[in-house]
């Protein structure tokens, strides 16, 4: 069984900064990637940011100069700085940890709104 816990949305005005945060914990090995994805209403999921084992991020045009990918390998924890916000960038963020299969997270709220 593997749990991911994500940490750090709300709700921040346009031009704003957020820190998400996602721990895995549990039956964790051969991780191939950590990440983020999002879910507007109305909207398919989309992929936010992906970052490796060995460390190269994917990051789409849209959030790409906007949006940083990080990790911390000893505590299983992937993080996602978002600076700049838009209000598009408003939906719901998904930690995603990719091993033989997808994991997800909860889900946490990002809203950006003045």
């Amino acid at each position: 069984q593997v749990q991911l816990v994500e940490s750090g949305g709300g709700l921040v005005q346009p031009g704003g900064s957020l820190r998400l945060s996602c721990t895995a914990s549990g039956r964790i090995f051969s991780i191939y990637a950590m990440g983020w994805y999002r879910q507007a209403p109305g909207h398919q999921r989309e992929m936010v940011a992906l970052i490796t084992s060995g460390g190269q991020t994917t990051l789409p045009d849209s959030v790409k100069g906007r949006f940083t990918i990080s990790k911390d390998i000893a505590k299983n924890t992937v993080y996602l700085q978002m600076n700049s916000l838009k209000p598009e960038d408003t939906a719901v963020y998904y930690c995603n940890l990719k091993m033989a299969v997808d994991y997800w997270g909860q889900g946490t709220q990002v809203t950006v709104s003045s």
